[in-house]
């Protein structure tokens, strides 16, 4: 019986001009359920030949793009099934809006490479409206920062790496493409003698207020995480505080999330801060008794009920903390409070992982580090100075003395 011949997978055509048309069927398109060829023209038929093969392989090794769909499209998919808290999705959704799709959301995937993004990264950090280099008149350049272009690598690198998993394209684009370096990280924080007005100025004002700025000054803790910290994390007993929840806040709406590492942390706590926390919880318990109520375990710390149901809004505690450096003369924001505790750790001689612990850095300190460079050398070399000063060098005198001392080796048969 007679086998059956094998149909050739792929046809050559030739054109009226002379060349070849070659088309490889390359499946399904997953989106649009159409057929998906792969096309390309040879000058003659042996160039022809070389180009089906090629193309064959293509196919065989999944190289070739699978959908025909929009980077916009992918952005949409990824949106819908990737894992991400309140905050990191409204700042994802913001950068998609702004930056991506009006540039690239209309683009087919196929299209996209590493040159496109670094182009497109290039003009973002000479424009961040992607002006054509000839702005209009009243427009003024402004680049977007370094750190925010990266984050919209990031999000790029994510989808697309989605986008070959489901087999979408064969490819990352973003993993080949170079996104800008890092601008050494500036912290500013504040003079331990403004760090001093800030606090007396608070606790004049409102104690529980100066009560907030205390703990974010010795523990470090980020405003989201002191905006949901419970009673039920406060050990006054043994003098430990635990971080396990921050207040995330994208507008109007509010959610208790985990920490920014996903990780709870232990605090201590020096007896100076025990006894601030005895007192704002003495203040609290008055207050709940004023309109008949009991301090839950799970009352908030910072709350602007009396019962401590309600969180307070991380906004509030950075706009009133603006007020307050405003009114004093000086500036700055909340966030540099967590600056002053990091340094001021550092400067007493605590070692950067113990640093990197409570303020909940992940890395095992490789972030502390980063962010705190000066400081550690500057703590570094202070640390060598000491040493120093408890030695003393002795003089050339005193080693040829010292070596004169020195008793040689006894021959044998010598006492």
């Amino acid at each position: 019986m007679a086998q059956r011949r094998r149909r050739q997978r792929g046809t050559i055509d030739q054109l009226p001009s002379g060349a070849f048309r070659v088309r490889v069927y390359a499946g399904v398109d997953p989106l649009t359920h159409r057929r998906h060829t792969l096309q390309e023209t040879a000058p003659n038929r042996a160039e022809a030949d070389r180009v089906r093969v090629k193309l064959l392989s293509q196919v065989d090794e999944r190289r070739q793009p699978r959908s025909k769909a929009t980077l916009g499209l992918l952005l949409d998919r990824w949106l819908e099934v990737v894992e991400l808290d309140l905050t990191t999705r409204a700042g994802y959704v913001g950068k998609i809006e702004k930056h991506i799709r009006p540039t690239l959301g209309h683009l087919p995937l196929a299209k996209i490479d590493a040159e496109l993004l670094e182009h497109f990264y290039a003009r973002l950090r000479r424009c961040r409206e992607q002006c054509s280099g000839r702005p209009a008149r009243g427009h003024t350049c402004q680049p977007l920062a370094p750190s925010t272009v990266r984050q919209i690598h990031w999000i790029l690198s994510g989808a697309l790496g989605r986008a070959v998993r489901w087999r979408w394209i064969a490819v990352n684009p973003a993993a080949q493409a170079e996104p800008p370096g890092l601008t050494p990280p500036n912290p500013e924080p504040p003079s331990a003698k403004d760090a001093a007005r800030i606090l007396t100025a608070a606790w004049e004002k409102d104690p529980d207020w100066g009560s907030f700025l205390w703990l974010a000054m010795t523990t470090g803790a980020r405003r989201g995480e002191l905006c949901a910290l419970q009673w039920q994390h406060v050990d006054l007993a043994v003098g430990v505080l635990t971080i396990a929840t921050a207040v995330a806040q994208v507008g109007g709406t509010r959610a208790i999330k985990g920490t920014k590492t996903h990780q709870k942390r232990r605090i201590a706590l020096d007896a100076e801060t025990v006894a601030v926390l005895q007192e704002l919880r003495g203040r609290a318990v008055e207050r709940a008794g004023l309109v008949r109520a009991e301090l839950a375990a799970d009352a908030y710390v910072f709350s602007p009920d009396p019962d401590g149901r309600r969180a307070l809004v991380p906004d509030t505690a950075t706009q009133r903390y603006g007020r307050l450096v405003r009114r004093l003369g000086l500036t700055g924001h909340l966030h540099q409070l967590r600056h002053y505790s990091a340094t001021e750790l550092i400067n007493a001689g605590v070692d950067v992982r113990t640093v990197a612990g409570r303020l909940g850095h992940g890395g095992g300190g490789a972030t502390t580090l980063r962010v705190y460079a000066a400081w550690v050398a500057e703590s570094d070399q202070r640390a060598a100075t000491a040493l120093g000063s408890r030695l003393q060098r002795p003089s050339p005198s005193d080693a040829q003395s010292t070596k004169k001392r020195v008793a040689k080796p006894a021959k044998p048969g010598e006492s």
